[in-house]
């Protein structure tokens, strides 16, 4: 499950009630920062904009690829570790709008974690260390740690003693040889 606070609201759908539960200025600065760091080649500078303008919490040598898009309203509830890899076209998410409620939640994300490109990470969840999430998945639980996930909806592909245990083998086999 999940880990998020519900919020609801009476009324017209909950994304009405937008400005209520963010600043407009807030919402205009969160969004120029984010997509000026979008096209930036610089990933020292991305990390700079994010840690500075949006108070988001980012480990050394973490990367965020072209075009990853992070909350807009809600940034600051985005945590990534150390050494981590965010491809291509990403989005993460620490809330969700809908028509009775709104949503938030912390999104957590490991050190030494690879995240594919094109995929969602959903808000409340958290990303284990060392896990591998595959291009184009729907993060909407918790991955555990040294795990390789995919899919819509996400699945565990390989746990963490499966995926050492097939790198072991590759290894004994020479299947990770260099030619």
């Amino acid at each position: 499950m999940r880990r998020t606070t519900r919020y609801p609201v009476e009324g017209a759908n909950s994304l009405w009630h937008v400005y209520k539960t963010v600043s407009f200025g807030k919402v205009v600065k969160n969004f120029i920062v984010i997509q000026l760091a979008r096209y930036t080649p610089f990933l020292g500078m991305k990390n700079w904009l994010y840690k500075t303008f949006l108070r988001m919490k980012i480990g050394e040598h973490t990367s965020f690829a072209l075009m990853v898009m992070l909350d807009v309203m809600f940034p600051e509830k985005i945590s990534v570790g150390r050494n981590t890899v965010i491809g291509y076209n990403t989005t993460i998410l620490a809330h969700e709008y809908l028509i009775k409620e709104y949503r938030l939640g912390e999104v957590e994300i490991g050190s030494e974690v690879m995240i594919g490109a094109n995929t969602t990470v959903l808000p409340g969840v958290k990303i284990g260390d060392g896990a591998i999430v595959s291009a184009g998945t729907l993060v909407h639980k918790d991955v555990p740690a040294g795990a390789f996930v995919g899919g819509n909806p996400m699945k565990v592909i390989y746990t963490k003693d499966e995926l050492a245990e097939r790198w072991r083998e590759d290894s004994i086999y020479g299947l990770n040889k260099e030619k």
